[in-house]
This record gives C-alpha cells, structure tokens and sequence, in this order.
C-alpha cells in the first residue's frame, strides 16, 4: 500500500531577519524589500574558442553590495550617516563586519569588512519615505542563500 507523503510546512517571518551593522543592530525598516543582498561579479566567466571549446575561470572578486532600505523615522539612519561620516574623515576607520539572517530559515551572510558607499537619498512627502543605505562589503566569509 502506497503512503501519501505530506509536504512540509515553512514559515517566513520578516521581523525574525537580523541585520547588523559594526555591532548595530538594524531596526526600523521600510515596507517591502528591505535588504538586498547582490554578489557585484559574475563567480564564474566562461569563454568559447574558435572550435567550440569553453574554458572556465574563477572570478576572485566575490565583493558584494548589500541595499538595507529604512523608514526614514529608523533611529539606524543617524548611525549609518555616523559611520559614513566618520569614515570619510578616517580614512576607512569604520569598516567593519555586516551581519544579514534569516533566524526562521537558513539564509545567512557575514563578511567580515564592510563600508557605506554613499549616504542614503532624502526626500519628503505626506508619507513616510524610504533611506535606502547602498553598503559594499569584501569578500563574504559566509554567503548561504
């Protein structure tokens, strides 16, 4: 006699996603997407001879851009044009670890150096609006989708 396997149940909850910045604790984000994590380089380039052979090489570049997107109410908005700040002034003296993860799922990345790129945009309207903080990171030393 056959069984009928039941499907497994998985459960996402957005408030159960940690993003933390230098040992910031990232709160207040906007609705929506609100972290976007792009590794910048293809992991492997490919490329076909004149008789049809492929050859492979492996892109050492794994820099990635992660996009966190806030309320512009986030009290994290005043701390990420800090570390912005500081670092302009520094000379990289706040580039530090990032931490992205999903604690009901198994999504996870952590790279050890990380730095804003530029200060999130600002606009006004009747609304609440978006800052969205644009951060390059070196290589991840965890990268699990």
């Amino acid at each position: 006699m056959k069984t009928c396997r039941m499907p497994e149940v998985r459960t996402y909850n957005p408030s159960r996603v940690t993003i933390v910045m230098n040992g910031f604790p990232m709160s207040g984000f906007a609705d929506g997407t609100f972290v976007n994590i792009v590794q910048n380089n293809d992991g492997i380039v490919t490329q076909v001879g004149a008789d049809g052979e492929i050859a492979r090489a492996i892109n050492t570049d794994r820099r990635c851009t992660v996009t966190i997107s806030l309320q512009q109410t986030s009290p994290a908005n005043a701390y990420l044009s800090t570390l912005f700040n500081m670092d302009t002034l520094t000379c990289g003296g706040t580039i530090g670890p990032l931490l992205v993860q999903d604690l009901c799922g198994e999504t996870l990345f952590m790279a050890s150096q990380a730095w804003i790129v530029k200060p999130a945009d600002v606009e006004f309207s009747k609304e609440i609006s978006t800052r969205a903080w644009q951060i390059e990171t070196g290589a991840p030393s965890v990268y699990v989708v």
